[in-house]
């Protein structure tokens, strides 16, 4: 997210192996993409399952929670002289 709203905000969780990102989970798509063969396979399996379930609470429960919070510790002090 870019601004105090938080209307924007995106959860990203990438999974990489071997410097290889193969499955990411976009809040904004709402579901697991998978960029390898291995990836593919992984993301059809989470979409069905609970993984999807617990990744789509991920931005209510944990980003936008968090962001809230630490927001004028962050990005409210940037461009202050010191």
């Amino acid at each position: 997210y870019s601004s105090k709203d938080l209307h924007g905000a995106e959860f990203i969780d990438s999974y990489v192996f071997n410097k290889a990102e193969y499955v990411r989970f976009n809040s904004t798509v709402g579901k697991y993409v998978g960029y390898t063969e291995h990836g593919v396979y992984n993301a059809e399996t989470w979409n069905k399952g609970s993984e999807l379930v617990r990744e789509l609470g991920q931005l209510e429960r944990f980003c936008k929670h968090n962001a809230d919070i630490h927001y004028s510790a962050i990005l409210d002090k940037t461009g202050e002289q010191g």
